[in-house]
């Protein structure tokens, strides 16, 4: 047995490939045995793309011991290289790795080229012609695939020090086999497209390769880089120029006024768009200025398309629908139903009882009366559930409304769209505060001339995960007909939930002190207590009083990931207390989070290539916010299997950097759902959560029961907080500016 020190030392091992136990091409895990300089013959595993029996290796790691395999060699770094010698050129292209080659194939070749054969597939595939069976076009093959092989390996070993192999791949799937030849020319190329690699790491191979810090390449990229950065963190379409020069500055490490005449230079290129509003020079990628001008020309144009229904004819529509369902509308609900049917695109919106459900039924039946089709749809599942719940029709999501599919170059592609637009009149779309800048795109470009887009949503909540402020941009712009509900109907007058939701709205202090109804404050005074009291809450003290299926029903929605009451901290007790480690379930550990078979997990990220059953039916996509759980790890494939709901999806491990634990959310991944039951912690978090729209927002997000847990003082500085969250866009004023012209 190997000593401690051998296990934990560092060590070299050299040697071939000579038999590939196991590969996974989802994560490039393998398992290898390797014949070493001395003859030996070794277990080695770990993470090396497409190994071949043959290939010579340098390894680098320690030796380890498994419970099952033994002793075996744990690989950190690694270097590949072909074989020189004819039989290591013989087992290498046996393999059957080379398409076209097996092992009668390669002996042929073998004996008719010797140590020159991988020379002459390369650079004289002709030759291989001459060797009876192979044909010009199956020698063309041979050397293609070779090819593609050698030029995977040129670029993980270019760039295995800047990035994972994963990321490799994929740049070499991309970029094919001159990868490090364009590599080389402009690492920045890499920053670009579906690489995933980060400004960062593209800097570093530029340093390394000698690239100047004022090189035209790392300058576009560094702008770009700063642009993209505040679009997906801060929600930012544009930047001033005022902020975005010295962000730059301090970023590339140039001087100032190389900066600006290269930026300059960049926009009248058209790399980059500078939009001038008020004064104020916004600068923005040419791509997010297209899609902007885009949303606002395509809504005036739908707006200005949808044929009118008349005063006299809108007024006996009303007449009927109030007959048909035995209401009489309030003035501000017959008003949105007025202006829904005057024009293409109309905004209803207005906070919880307020009636948009009851607008929405009417408006359904005004229009089956009139014989066009109306679609209903939501950004997320869940929200799309409720909208069909609340209305008795089927509602979608708007990724499966537009026929969301998947190309060739792994973008999501969505089968409606301009050349084939949605077939019907009428498109409502319910939780419009959630749709970003290119979801809203999409969606407008797939309505047809002549049809109606109404937007129903709440103005007050926080705005979409995604770059852009959709719904206050198109309310505020004044130029899209709006009708804001402000009446709490009756029935909702007696929830605690809807009236505290508004007087947070209005400013005001909301009930705390109420012990019976829906809505309840739990004081804690120390706030490292709110962890432990908000695990008691869903495991004993809510069950003892209503039984024990409301632990299902719970969600913990809190401001910060931070603090004693953030995500980070009430995930680590929730799931110590409510999936405990038992002996029968599997864990996995990734990117410091342990998973747990049972545990509830969240996506983080829009990722429209996973594969998930619901039934019998086949889909792809799981998106930013989703929930679901985990029914089983299976390490030997490297796979999770999570049920989202009634989806069922199969997660590789390398896709577990876009999960986290959910017993706890943030309010901002809680957009767009709603919960039977939520618990809100209330603690000190930095300022710029502690807001009342963010307050409000986690509210709203109840549909039975809210339980605040904390100071109450925290509630009430929320409350008083009114500042917004600043979006730098664009689409408030392109809208103006083309409306009033």
């Amino acid at each position: 047995m190997a000593s401690r020190e051998e296990m934990n030392a560092d060590e070299v091992v050299r040697g071939t490939i000579d038999n590939v136990v196991y590969y996974n091409d989802a994560n490039d895990y393998s398992v290898l045995e390797i014949e070493t300089e001395n003859n030996l013959i070794i277990t080695a595993v770990g993470t090396m793309p497409i190994p071949f029996e043959g290939e010579r290796v340098v390894l680098r790691g320690k030796w380890g011991y498994h419970k099952e395999f033994g002793r075996q060699f744990v690989i950190e770094s690694f270097e590949k290289t072909l074989p020189e010698e004819t039989e290591g050129i013989l087992q290498y292209l046996s393999s059957r790795m080379i398409k076209g080659v097996g092992p009668a194939t390669a002996r042929k070749i073998v004996e008719r080229f010797g140590e020159d054969t991988f020379e002459v597939i390369e650079t004289h595939p002709e030759w291989l012609a001459d060797i009876p069976g192979i044909t010009m076009k199956k020698a063309a093959q041979i050397s293609e695939s070779f090819m593609e092989q050698n030029g995977l390996r040129d670029v993980v070993m270019f760039c295995k020090d800047y990035m994972s192999v994963t990321e490799a791949t994929k740049v070499y799937k991309k970029l094919g086999a001159g990868a490090v030849g364009l590599i080389t020319k402009n690492p920045y190329i890499l920053c670009e497209g579906e690489y995933s690699i980060s400004f960062t790491q593209a800097d570093d191979i530029a340093m390394s390769l000698g690239f100047a810090r004022d090189n035209s390449f790392r300058v576009k990229a560094g702008i770009t880089y700063i642009l993209n950065y505040n679009s997906i963190v801060n929600g930012h379409t544009c930047l001033p120029k005022g902020k975005l020069i010295p962000a730059s500055v301090e970023a590339l490490g140039i001087d100032e006024e190389t900066l600006t005449k290269k930026l300059e230079r960049f926009i009248k290129l058209g790399e980059f768009a500078q939009y001038n509003s008020d004064g104020a020079e916004l600068i923005m990628t040419s791509d997010i200025a297209d899609t902007e001008d885009y949303i606002a020309k395509r809504l005036l144009s739908i707006d200005r398309s949808a044929p009118r229904f008349s005063g006299s004819d809108i007024a006996s529509l009303l007449e009927s629908v109030e007959a048909r369902n035995g209401i009489i509308y309030e003035r501000l609900q017959k008003q949105a139903i007025y202006e829904a049917l005057c024009g293409g695109v109309m905004i209803i919106t207005g906070g919880p009882g307020t009636g948009k459900t009851t607008i929405v039924k009417a408006l359904l039946s005004i229009f089956s009366s009139q014989r066009l089709k109306v679609v209903l749809c939501a950004p997320t599942g869940r929200a799309a559930k409720r909208m069909s719940e609340a209305t008795s029709e089927e509602a979608k999501t708007i990724h499966r409304m537009l026929e969301m599919e998947r190309g060739t170059d792994l973008n999501v592609r969505f089968g409606r769209n301009a050349g084939n637009p949605i077939d019907e009149d009428v498109c409502i779309v319910d939780e419009a505060s959630m749709i970003d800048i290119t979801l809203m795109q999409a969606l407008v470009r797939a309505l047809r001339r002549g049809s109606r887009l109404i937007l129903i949503g709440d103005s007050n909540q926080l705005p979409s995960v995604g770059a852009g402020n959709v719904l206050d941009d198109l309310i505020s712009s004044g130029v899209i007909r709006t009708v804001a509900l402000t009446e709490i109907f009756r029935q909702s007058k007696e929830s605690l939930i809807i009236t505290n939701a508004h007087k947070i709205n209005n400013g005001e202090r909301p009930n705390l002190a109420s012990v019976s109804g829906d809505f309840f404050f739990v004081r804690r005074d120390f706030e490292r207590d709110i962890p432990k009291t908000i695990s008691s809450l869903i495991t004993e003290r809510l069950p003892a009083t209503y039984g024990r299926s409301i632990k299902s029903q719970i969600q913990v929605i809190t401001p910060s990931k931070k603090g004693s009451g953030g995500v980070e901290a009430l995930n680590a007790e929730l799931q110590s207390v409510i999936n405990p480690p038992m002996r029968n379930k599997r864990e996995k550990t990734a990117h410091g989070t342990l998973f747990r078979e049972g545990d509830k997990v969240m996506q983080t990220a829009n990722n429209y290539e996973i594969e998930w059953k619901k039934g019998s039916t086949d889909g792809i996509g799981i998106f930013n916010g989703d929930i679901g759980v985990i029914e089983s790890i299976d390490p030997n494939e490297s796979r999770m299997r999570i049920r989202f709901d009634d989806r069922l999806a199969n997660y590789d491990f390398e896709l577990l950097d876009e999960l986290e634990l959910a017993y706890a959310i943030t309010v901002h991944k809680s957009q767009g759902s709603e919960y039977p039951v939520v618990i809100v912690p209330m603690y000190s978090c930095p300022p710029m959560l502690m807001t009342r729209n963010l307050l409000y927002t986690a509210v709203t997000r109840a549909k039975k029961m809210v339980v605040m847990v904390g100071r109450a003082e925290v509630v009430m500085k929320m409350v008083e907080n009114n500042s917004e969250i600043l979006r730098y866009t664009t689409l408030k004023e392109r809208l103006m500016d083309y409306g009033n012209n």
